[in-house]
């Protein structure tokens, strides 16, 4: 019963806290949960930086949101929508079920979850708030990529209204989540195919390859955190608004699709780059097939292109402290070094390795088996966004002096991610159909047959490294295919909903059934090592903002753990800029662990030492203040 009213609980907090976006895109003339996301999350960035001018706390926040609310709401009423996308309910009660679904799979939090839990914690728990506040370190600087906490900021304003722990919320906010994201999905399908089938099968493809061919639950598990939601929520809700304000262009609109934009940009910087890629690469072949919506495709570019844009300007200073971008021969050395399953070619000259693109599976290989179908519907519009944004990501991807320099741009870390934003879901969609325009309804045994040789053949490499990815072959017959498309630019196209429809649902269904065979927690996802104990300790008796010196392992699990700062973490959880020092803070920590000498963690600011004694000998003669079968705490005098 306690899980029910914790769902039930986070469920009408997420809604009280989107209320005022679903509101003010009512004001506006849109009426779909994109519009609701991008509005939503707006308002939070704007209340946001209110609080952080006048460093004050979440509760201002709040008020914010709903003043904004009171001033809109008279607006809305007024204003006259349109009507809303056929299939959305069920669409939505197909996201209810996979979200509850994920529920079961949740398991314990871990690997980046521990970090971005550690930033809820402390707006939560804070009341004198900026933009550093949210820092691992207290004497570190800024995270490029979370540079301001907006998605940080969401969790913490749902905690806050639910009344949760903000573990809570990060461990099962992607149950409440799960249903916006299939329906952005399907919004972004429908704005593209303006048709019910393909929509759905778009929506289903990403379901399969995100959270079914993985197994446990795939990245869905993780919807909670800004990595994911802005891959598989803000980006979809982008560009659903993006290419409808294409085809009827209007100020509320191109205004929405602006503002999911710069959402996506503060949110993730380098996933608005990676949307901007695709709709480039779409817009210009649709010129070169079409030579028509010139205006309204510009409109559109320029309104994903211009607020994101500024906020990456602004966010220039801070991009420049990062290691990994414009990196010095050792750092590229050891970014190479890495990643090196991952790409193909020298240090000083590489690109991403073909099977990158297959390694998400059976799914995966389907879609770029089936991109050379878009010769055959080549003026289409779903076929013009294929065929020119794999274009645009296989030329930077593939062909070494544009990847090579595109990765010291955006770190190499980030510019393999690239890949991930092939269409795959709408090209697998958009070639089932003309499958089935060819040969009938006989593609339907087809394709059922070729989801379980593929399943088979090709069950996915979701490793952090890659062994053996998907088969190179299929790239390049991807390649090959989107080039003789290009080229051909014929129009071929029949009425096939239904018989699409069913072949689209058995190429996909051997994936969910493998899926929902391996539907449990992942066991990578371990439980935490810190006992209740320690961490009721710190919570209650340590004064938040304080400084506390552990080991890497534990010092990014308390910096979850309760609102304080750490003077170390695991290298790859931080970003590696000049003041945060990781791997520095990491030597001092072994120096400290061989010594004892209590002026490292002194010249950190510490106050508390942690000590894991299942670990670590290291015996201070210094007070204890706390003291369990695992952990000793000391504190150190100033």
């Amino acid at each position: 019963m306690s899980s029910v009213f914790l769902l039930l609980r986070l469920a009408a907090a997420t809604a009280l806290v989107l209320a005022p976006g679903a509101i003010l895109a009512r004001a506006v003339g849109v009426r779909s949960t994109s519009a609701t996301v991008a509005w939503g999350l707006g308002v939070i960035f704007g209340a946001m930086g209110v609080v952080f001018l006048v460093h004050a706390s979440l509760t201002l926040a709040l008020v914010l949101l709903l003043v904004t609310a009171l001033c809109a709401a008279p607006f809305a009423r007024r204003r006259t929508t349109a009507p809303p996308i056929p299939g959305r309910l069920f669409v939505w009660g197909a996201g209810v079920v996979l979200g509850l679904l994920l529920w079961h799979v949740a398991g314990e939090i871990g690997g980046d979850g521990i970090f971005h839990l550690a930033r809820v914690q402390k707006l939560v728990e804070f009341g004198d708030l900026s933009l550093s506040s949210v820092n691992e370190f207290a004497d570190g600087g800024l995270h490029p990529g979370y540079a301001f906490p907006l998605w940080h900021a969401f969790l913490a304003l749902v905690a806050t209204v639910s009344f949760a722990d903000p573990a809570e919320v990060v461990l099962h906010e992607p149950t409440v989540l799960a249903p916006l994201a299939v329906l952005v999905a399907y919004e972004a399908g429908y704005a593209l195919f303006r048709r019910v089938t393909p929509a759905a099968t778009a929506a289903a493809a990403t379901v399969a390859l995100v959270a079914m061919a993985p197994g446990h639950g795939g990245a869905y598990t993780a919807l909670a955190l800004p990595a994911t939601a802005s891959r598989q929520i803000l980006v979809p809700v982008a560009l659903a608004l993006a290419l409808s304000a294409m085809r009827t262009p209007s100020k509320g609109l191109l205004s929405s699709a602006g503002l999911a934009s710069l959402a996506l940009a503060v949110v993730h910087p380098t996933y608005a780059i990676f949307l901007w890629i695709p709709f480039g690469g779409f817009l210009l072949v649709r010129f070169v097939w079409r030579q028509d919506g010139v205006r309204s495709g510009a409109l559109a570019l320029g309104a994903l292109l211009v607020p994101s844009g500024l906020f990456l300007i602004w966010l220039v200073p801070v991009i420049r402290s990062t290691e990994s971008v414009s990196p010095d021969a050792a750092e590229r050395m050891r970014a190479f070094r890495q990643y090196a399953g991952q790409l193909n070619g020298s240090v000083d000259h590489f690109s991403l390795a073909p099977q990158v693109f297959g390694r998400s599976g059976a799914v995966a290989v389907a879609a770029l088996l089936l991109i050379p179908m878009t010769a055959l519907a080549a003026r289409r519009r779903w076929a013009a966004y294929v065929v020119g944004g794999s274009l645009a990501i296989f030329a930077i991807t593939l062909v070494p002096w544009l990847f090579t320099p595109f990765a010291d741009i955006v770190s190499l870390s980030q510019a393999r991610r690239l890949a991930g934003f092939l269409p795959f879901a709408f090209a697998l969609a958009g070639g089932m159909g003309v499958l089935v325009a060819l040969v009938g309804r006989i593609a339907v045994p087809l394709a059922f047959g070729a989801g379980i040789v593929l399943q088979w053949l090709y069950p996915g490499d979701f490793g952090y490294t890659v062994e053996q990815g998907g088969p190179a072959w299929a790239t390049w017959i991807a390649v090959a295919g989107a080039l003789v498309a290009l080229v051909v630019g014929i129009v071929r196209s029949r009425s096939v909903g239904t018989t699409a429809a069913l072949a689209s649902a058995l190429v996909l269904l051997p994936t969910f059934v493998a899926g929902l065979t391996d539907w449990s927690p992942s066991p990578e996802r371990r439980a935490s090592p810190l006992t209740p104990g320690l961490v009721t300790f710190l919570r209650e008796g340590v004064p938040a903002g304080d400084v506390v010196y552990s080991d890497l392992e534990s010092s990014y699990r308390i910096g979850a753990a309760a609102p304080v700062y750490v003077c170390n973490s695991p290298p790859g959880h931080v970003a590696d800029t000049k003041r945060n020092r990781p791997y520095a803070r990491r030597a001092q920590w072994r120096r400290f662990n061989r010594t004892g000498e209590l002026g490292i963690p002194k010249r950190c600011g510490a106050a508390w030492l942690v000590i894991d004694r299942d670990r670590f000998e290291t015996s201070p003669s210094l007070e204890v203040v706390y003291r369990d079968g695992r952990y000793v705490v000391y504190h150190l005098p100033q």
